[in-house]
């Protein structure tokens, strides 16, 4: 389960980022709340989100095209040192009493910039660091480090949130980017896995989108996680109405609900890097079962039964994710993975400016329980749609039967249904 803790450039790494995502996660409750809080709105909430990703859905290809043509260490540093300032410059603002909402949205649009490098660069630099032979466990390891810290962020958030105010949340963030930084500067490079940069020139955008127009896993994958990203993963908005609107329970229960979403992650990608391969039909079983879980979690008439369900529905978010992201990068050419990968985010996190908005407006006009069912509705009918036509593409059909007394419903070659049909 940890065999890529190994490599020392990846433990380095990897303890980075534990900090830095415990920041992270620290900011992002505080932000939304902070934004809740100066505006009461579930849209402006919405917006902010919007902000922080737009930049994503505009420049995330350009974004790839350069992490494929710079050396992705040296990249990282530029992007996190960055993100640190933007967050010491909020925190600045939040600690003496003058920050504004468009403050918020500013820095949210900041950090959105930085990423349309740094999230390919620092996708693409994992298989630099652990090789080929580790990348599926190193890939859900990330994530399973990006869920531990979002098990203490929240909770650490919501502390300070209540005890002495948002500036601090956004102060820490800003600090915890040493971490990452340090790591960056320690690591060997003679003990990278080197991959040809590629030279500048004219058409390579056009050549990285027409290399998974030609790749149908690649190309129905990233559509799967298109559609969960823009409607199913709009969590910002839906739990910080859920505990403000419907259960009144104030910034604890919002930080309750994301811990307990992200113990469901953590499992899920630990779960993953035990598994060791990327399969289709774990991804898509998964995708039904978390938008299925959105539909229950949005009738859930208790603050309890709500929180529970964050647990599952956390662990089928992750287990899509890790599968599609292992997929995705796993199937890719190593000098074309930085425009792959920058498609990839920017489809997953770039749809988050066209679903954030959406879901804050059918929150507020029609209220967060008919926002949450809507989210889950479109992810889990995605998901059946493109089973139903991976299955066709590929010459399947559905059996339903039994095998040693328990029912079993798969997919198999239609010549292999032919035979099966009369024992069904």
């Amino acid at each position: 389960m940890f065999s890529s803790l190994k490599v020392r450039n990846y433990r380095l790494f990897f303890a980075g980022q534990v900090v830095s995502n415990i920041g992270t996660w620290m900011q992002r409750i505080a932000q939304d709340w902070l934004v809740l809080s100066l505006t009461g709105s579930a849209t402006a909430v919405g917006v902010t989100t919007a902000l922080q990703f737009l930049p994503m859905l505009l420049f995330g290809l350009y974004g790839g095209v350069l992490v494929d043509r710079l050396n992705k260490r040296r990249a990282l540093l530029v992007t996190q040192t960055s993100m640190a300032l933007t967050g010491i410059a909020l925190a600045l603002l939040t600690l003496s009493g003058h920050v504004q909402v468009w403050h918020v949205y500013l820095a949210a649009f900041a950090v959105g910039l930085a990423t349309v490098v740094d999230n390919p660069a620092r996708q693409s630099f994992v298989s630099e660091m652990v090789g080929p032979d580790q990348l599926q466990n190193a890939v859900s390891l990330n994530s399973a480090n990006f869920q531990s810290a979002r098990l203490v962020g929240p909770a650490v958030a919501g502390l300070m949130i209540t005890g002495v105010g948002t500036g601090w949340a956004f102060l820490f963030n800003g600090l915890s980017f040493v971490a990452p930084l340090v790591g960056l500067l320690l690591m060997r490079a003679r003990d990278l896995h080197v991959v040809r940069r590629t030279p500048k020139g004219k058409g390579q955008l056009r050549e990285g989108l027409r290399y998974v127009a030609g790749r149908p896993d690649l190309t129905w994958t990233i559509i799967l996680v298109g559609f969960i990203g823009t409607f199913g993963f709009n969590f910002p908005v839906y739990l910080s109405a859920f505990a403000d609107d419907v259960f009144h329970a104030g910034a604890g229960s919002y930080s309750l609900f994301n811990t307990l979403m992200a113990a469901g992650s953590l499992a899920g990608a630990l779960l993953a890097a035990r598994r060791g391969t990327a399969k289709m039909r774990v991804m898509l079983a998964a995708a039904v079962a978390f938008g299925g879980l959105e539909l229950v979690a949005a009738t859930a008439p208790s603050l309890w039964l709500f929180s529970l369900l964050m647990v599952p529905i956390g662990m089928f978010g992750m287990t899509v994710n890790v599968t599609a992201n292992t997929t995705v990068q796993m199937g890719t050419d190593p000098a074309m993975r930085g425009r792959v990968m920058a498609l990839y985010m920017m489809v997953f996190m770039g749809g988050s400016p066209i679903g954030a908005p959406i879901a804050g407006w059918i929150t507020d006009t029609y209220g967060v329980r008919a926002g949450l069912a809507v989210g889950g509705a479109i992810a889990a009918a995605a998901a059946i749609v493109i089973g139903l036509v991976l299955a066709r593409a590929g010459n399947l059909r559905l059996s339903v039967g039994w095998h040693g007394g328990h029912p079993r419903v798969r997919f198999v070659p239609r010549e292999q249904q032919e035979e099966l049909a009369p024992a069904v």
